[in-house]
Parts: C-alpha cells; structure tokens; sequence
C-alpha cells in the first residue's frame, strides 16, 4: 500500500520499518537541536511530516518499546489517532514516566506508526440487549476465582 506523505520541513525523515516484518513504522524527531523533557512533563515533539491516509484505514501511534523501557518515554495519550481526513503535522504528544530529565534530539526516533483498517459502526439504539453467559461483569469478572 503507498501512502502519500509530505515533508513539512526538509530535515523530515520519511517513516521507516526497522525491519521486514515489522508492523510499525518508527517515526522521528524534527526539532531544532536538542528537546528536554523533564520527570512527569509531557512535550509535543513535530515529525515535520503530513500524511494522506486511504478512506477506511488510520494512522495508530504507539510507544517506541526501546524508549518506552530504557528512558520512560512514551506517547501521553498511550496510543494516538491520525485520522484520515487529518492532513496536518504529525505530532507525537511524548511524555516523561522516569524521575530525570530525557532528551529528543533532532532525527531520533520517537514512536511508531501502525497504518490499519477500521469500521466505522452505525450505533442502534434499543431497549435490551441479547443474554450472555457473561453479562455485565465487569474488569476482572472473567478471571479465576
């Protein structure tokens, strides 16, 4: 699948797959020479990228696990949307889990893209719903007792 992509600045780095298989797609710093991000703070880091994403697919943002694990940085809102209709800069919303300053330099990768179908759903309202073995249990309602 091709995916159009626009460079908003020239130090942009196009997404890259860090290997064959791989189902994110690394996406990278462009900022001007070093970003701190300190304990507990939360920084909105640019791609210098826009994207033209096809009518039924997103774009799904989610933690790097290298810099999630090693440094405690990883996307605030866990995992990010880019909607297709979305034809803005690319912005990864990074934020400092760890009890010391981290720093975002300039092409570093930041987090990954997963480009992927969704359905858009046509909710019904009604009175009931079908039974279930379940029901309404809730978090941890299907664990061992």
């Amino acid at each position: 699948m091709k995916i159009n992509i626009k460079k908003l600045s020239e130090r942009a780095v196009i997404p890259a797959y860090g290997s064959e298989y791989a189902a994110g797609a690394d996406l990278y710093a462009c900022v001007d020479g070093v970003v701190e991000i300190k304990p507990h703070e939360t920084v909105m880091i640019p791609t210098g990228i826009a994207l033209e994403l096809p009518v039924g697919y997103a774009g799904l943002i989610y933690a790097r696990s290298g810099l999630a694990t090693k440094k405690g940085l990883a996307p605030a809102n866990k995992v990010g949307v880019v909607d297709c209709d979305y034809r803005g800069e690319v912005k990864v919303s990074l934020h400092n889990h760890s009890e010391v300053s981290r720093e975002i330099s300039a092409g570093e990768r930041i987090a990954q893209l997963v480009i992927t179908p969704y359905i858009t759903a046509v909710f019904n309202e009604v009175e009931n719903l079908s039974e279930t073995a379940r029901g309404a249990g809730g978090f941890g309602s299907t664990g061992s007792k």
